[in-house]
């Protein structure tokens, strides 16, 4: 069991007992969705990533994410974004793909991205050694229903977990 009471008595708090990020519990649990993928109105996967996309692009108004470094929580300098999954149900870019500087290849959720002016992109949520544990794809261009609840909840577990002062409470 990954979690264990905090008091003796029935209705106690529950506290993680191994690596909360990797084992989705708490802040950082993920619904056990099916593992297939969404898919368009006509039967495409509906998240792809714009490399394997014709006649899609990022609108000239905004910020081209691709080629910049990719900063964590702790500002540690962990990759590169190389690519951007477009939502094909509602044109919007959804991930970013991340090239990591030890090597391997992760995705990062937009909600959890902050591109800046200066040519990065900030990762609040979690710090440069957590990078390489974020959860894989099956398929390298397509994302299923549960690979995307497992990733998103590793990044927002990261807002209570990266770190033990993220854990106590603000005063």
């Amino acid at each position: 069991m990954t979690l264990k009471p905090t008091q003796p008595h029935p209705g106690a708090a529950l506290e993680p007992t191994g690596d909360p990020m990797k084992d989705g519990v708490g802040a950082a649990a993920w619904a056990d969705r099916a593992d297939r993928y969404d898919l368009t109105v006509d039967g495409r996967p509906r998240i792809r990533p714009l490399s394997v996309l014709e006649g899609y692009h990022l609108d000239s108004r905004d910020p081209d994410p691709r080629g910049m470094t990719v900063v964590a929580g702790d500002g540690v300098e962990v990759g590169t974004v190389s690519d951007v999954w477009i939502d094909l149900a509602e044109p919007q870019p959804r991930y970013l793909t991340v090239d990591l500087t030890g090597g391997g290849r992760v995705l990062l959720p937009m909600g959890f991205a902050r591109i800046k002016r200066s040519g990065e992109v900030r990762v609040k949520a979690i710090f440069g050694h957590h990078f390489p544990d974020v959860p894989g794809l099956r398929v390298p261009d397509r994302i299923t229903l549960l690979e995307e609840d497992r990733i998103v909840a590793y990044y927002a577990g990261g807002y209570r977990y990266a770190e033990p002062s993220r854990n106590e409470p603000l005063l």
